[in-house]
């Protein structure tokens, strides 16, 4: 008997307008997998992602997070859930130090105000602060301002940020964007751990193939906001399709 889903998403419908951007999509997250939503741009991705985390309220369809209905919480309530996201377009504080930003994350937890929080953090903080950096390969940049970091170590850094809140739902929109190929490596195996030994579940949206491929446990495939295919990467790496779609005919995913 398969384990309930952790997230369940039911007929999402989202329309802005005349315009449908996510059309009757239905699909299943299970509990500590990596699980891709992949698709061309526009496909509806990040829409369902906003849905998700409760930036954007669905026109019609059903969210559960652990069998519980979130579609009609606000996004402030998120957190407390264990739901933590990044956004393809980076939501730093530039003029914050990468210690400051990832900071941030940790009063999510808190019950002081946040000018409190950040100028006197106790030690248990600051070590789970640093731990975080570490872990993302950052703590060498820990006095850097956000706004001084490349975009590839932005993106990391916002990964830090979300983990600061102790997610058990994580919502990464194209983590791998800007990356090079030795810290996409470096992605790979720290996604690879927070599923497979802190057993976060992860959703990410994802164009760079090499990690999704090699990293997911299942893949939904969306095209002009509907679902067209799910499967393993093994069958969606054969899906006529996905190829399709996607990539254009006669080009093979690996």
């Amino acid at each position: 008997m398969s384990a309930a889903p952790f997230l369940d998403i039911q007929g999402l419908t989202v329309n802005f307008g005349g315009l449908t951007a996510v059309n009757d999509l239905s699909f299943q997250v299970q509990p500590g997998t990596i699980h891709a939503l992949i698709g061309p741009n526009g496909a509806g991705k990040s829409t369902t992602f906003n849905c998700i985390s409760r930036y954007y309220q669905p026109s019609s369809g059903r969210i559960l997070l652990e069998g519980q209905e979130i579609g009609h919480l606000p996004a402030s309530r998120m957190a407390g859930l264990g739901v933590a996201r990044t956004f393809q377009n980076l939501e730093l504080f530039g003029e914050l130090s990468v210690f400051e930003n990832v900071l941030l994350g940790c009063h999510a937890h808190s019950t002081r105000t946040l000018s409190a929080f950040l100028s006197r953090p106790n030690s248990e903080t600051q070590d789970l602060v640093d731990s975080l950096l570490e872990r993302v390969g950052l703590l060498h940049e820990r006095e850097t301002l956000a706004c001084e970091l490349d975009f590839g170590h932005q993106k990391l850094l916002e990964i830090a940020r979300a983990l600061a809140i102790k997610p058990r739902l994580l919502l990464l929109d194209e983590p791998a964007a800007g990356l090079r190929n030795r810290d996409i490596e470096g992605l790979n195996r720290l996604l690879t751990q927070l599923s497979r030994d802190d057993g976060i579940t992860v959703l990410l949206v994802e164009h760079v193939m090499q990690l999704v491929m090699s990293i997911s446990d299942h893949i939904t495939v969306m095209s002009f906001g509907q679902k067209i295919a799910e499967g393993t990467p093994e069958q969606i790496g054969k899906d006529s399709r996905v190829i399709e779609a996607y990539l254009g005919k006669g080009v093979e995913l690996e």
